[in-house]
């Protein structure tokens, strides 16, 4: 077996070649100089100190080196990848303090500058509606009442005449606020804001009842367990139903324009008596296209109900129907708004969309 080769020059390895290692690291010094960004910088500092780069071979020649070579040889390329290094570090701090002097110029902003383009904001159109029907009740001299969402179960059902047994009683109807026997509801209507005025104020008497309402319906097209109503009532000594029915017209006009009137069918309400459901006359084809979509060609448009106050809930709420009467009628805010917009499903005004409320969410 023979000895080590203590005469191998590593200078007949080509890569720990002196010339061959100063050539690798003025030509990595070359490129450092002329990377103009970080990312060149980058690119620069893979090709020069990466694994496959001329100095990282050379260094892994040194292990097949005798030991009396190793050592001059491993000062030899230490120092120059030792010099590389400190080159690209030197450069790299050159290149960020650019890069931020550069963005410091580039996306400054002046905050004084008066913008070119200001987007307004949009006030949600259901509550448009509600308050432009307000504003169509105070014209007629009458005054906004509000009540309680969560409301006393003798307000929403008792006091207006239901039985113990009526259907809207039952949970599958009626929010209902645990525990059961708290006698607690989320109010079906806002026909609970009209007792609780008779109640305080007596009669004679003129408001409007508007807000949120909740039922247990479905979320639909159509439908929604959360929505809008508008009530009005009035009790004074010898209102009739023809003082009803010239109230709804002039709201009907107000609302839709000259020509529309409303009509009267018999219905049912326990709070009511005469009760009628209320149409209103199409005014899209003002009743002579039979084609027409948003009535179907029949003239006429359910809108709501309507009728004369039931002496029970005169009593209940302390006015002698003896001496007065009244009349009361309620229509959905959201339907006069599809009525009024021509949107097509309910839900597009609870998603958010801020194209709903671009659309419709100002008045003119």
């Amino acid at each position: 077996m023979s000895g080590p080769n203590t005469q191998y020059d590593p200078v007949e390895v080509a890569a720990l070649d002196p010339a061959a290692i100063e050539q690798a690291v003025q030509g990595a010094l070359a490129a450092i100089t002329a990377a103009s960004n970080l990312d060149e910088l980058k690119t620069v500092r893979t090709a020069h100190q990466g694994d496959k780069s001329p100095l990282a071979l050379a260094n892994r020649e040194i292990g097949a080196l005798p030991p009396t070579a190793k050592a001059e040889a491993g000062k030899r390329v230490g120092q120059a990848r030792g010099q590389v290094g400190a080159a690209l570090k030197e450069r790299q701090s050159e290149l960020e303090a650019e890069r931020d002097e550069r963005i410091l110029v580039e996306e400054a902003v002046d905050v004084t500058m008066i913008s070119g383009r200001n987007p307004l904001g949009r006030r949600h159109p259901t509550e448009l509606m509600g308050e432009r029907i307000a504003d169509i009740l105070v014209g007629m001299g009458w005054e906004i009442a509000e009540g309680p969402e969560v409301e006393a179960e003798w307000f929403v059902f008792d006091a207006l005449n239901f039985d113990a047994d009526h259907p809207a009683r039952q949970m599958q109807d009626t929010f209902y606020i645990e525990p059961a026997d708290a006698g607690l509801v989320l109010r079906t209507h806002t026909s609970p804001v009209q007792a609780r005025a008779m109640l305080e104020r007596g009669a004679p008497l003129y408001i409007g009842c508007l807000g949120r309402v909740f039922r247990t319906d479905e979320l639909d097209a159509t439908h929604m367990p959360a929505f809008h109503q508008i009530e009005g009532l009035a009790v004074d000594e010898g209102l009739t139903m023809a003082h009803l029915k010239g109230t709804l017209d002039r709201m009907a006009t107000e609302l839709f324009g000259e020509g529309i009137v409303t009509r009267l069918r018999p219905s049912y309400f326990p709070f009511t008596e005469p009760s009628a459901e209320m149409d209103l006359r199409c005014f899209v084809c003002r009743g002579e296209d039979p084609d027409c979509r948003a009535c179907s060609g029949t003239g006429w448009i359910e809108w709501g109900g309507c009728g004369m106050v039931n002496q029970n809930v005169l009593r209940a709420c302390n006015i002698d129907p003896e001496k007065y009467s009244g009349f009361a009628f309620g229509m959905g805010v959201d339907r006069a708004l599809m009525f009024r917009t021509g949107a097509a499903d309910m839900r597009e005004m609870i998603e958010g969309d801020v194209r709903f409320n671009n659309q419709f969410g100002m008045e003119i």
